[in-house]
């Protein structure tokens, strides 16, 4: 039996997501015989997290172009106009926060901002408030672990968390005002939906609210006024 050898131009006809290091994530320097991460490897990380969460598909369904904004209250119409800008301008940007009713698509203007921007090779994890805050309460007696989750919220290059203080709990405030001051002092971007109002963020804790919104002045889109609940509505967002 021959051994088939594959030709040179088959090899250069394998498409590969990432050019750069070829799909291996890291970027060899044969000079030095030393690796370093290529930018790409965050992006596949987030989307592996996202795969094993369950909800990779429907996250990465959610896009500018099927968020439907004509016909809609005008605030749906601004909203979806602000987030298009902010990923197209991301570079000069801060932080973004989509907050208010229910129903009226500020889970989805987020996800289109992080599948944009992971689009670009820009790192962007998802993390539902309710399940980042379950996660580190429950690693709390483990300081190795408690350090390896608390890392990934901290360094994330943008942070997107969905839900801000959903079912918020006293002693959830210690857990946040972390992630949140580590971020802050580092200029480390946030993109935040949330029920609740900037003001009641100062309610909840001024130290936390007043720097969330610092970091969102400017990009905080506030949901209010009836008819913006897709849900009873009919409409898709």
């Amino acid at each position: 039996m021959r051994n088939t050898i594959c030709p040179v131009e088959s090899l250069e006809q394998i498409e590969y997501d990432c050019k750069l290091c070829k799909d291996q994530e890291w970027i060899l320097d044969v000079e030095t015989n030393t690796a370093k991460p290529c930018k790409c490897r965050e992006v596949k990380r987030y989307r592996r997290i996202l795969e094993a969460s369950g909800i990779s598909q429907e996250f990465q369904k959610k896009t500018f172009d099927n968020f439907i904004a004509k016909g809609r209250p005008k605030i749906i119409r601004q909203a979806k106009e602000t987030a298009v800008e902010y990923a197209k301008n991301f570079e000069n940007e801060k932080s973004i926060a989509f907050i208010g009713t229910v129903g009226c698509g500020k889970t989805h203007l987020g996800a289109a901002i992080a599948n944009e921007l992971m689009g670009r090779g820009i790192g962007v994890l998802y993390v539902n408030y309710r399940d980042m805050i379950n996660k580190l309460k429950q690693s709390v007696t483990d300081e190795e672990n408690y350090n390896r989750e608390m890392h990934k919220y901290k360094n994330a290059t943008v942070l997107f968390i969905d839900d801000l203080f959903k079912g918020l709990k006293d002693t959830d405030i210690k857990y946040i005002y972390e992630v949140v001051n580590y971020r802050y002092f580092n200029n480390k971007k946030l993109i935040i939906t949330s029920e609740r109002k900037a003001l009641e963020w100062l309610d909840i804790d001024e130290a936390i609210g007043s720097r969330i919104y610092e970091m969102c002045k400017g990009r905080i889109v506030e949901f209010e006024g009836k008819g913006l609940n897709y849900r009873l509505t009919g409409d898709k967002p």
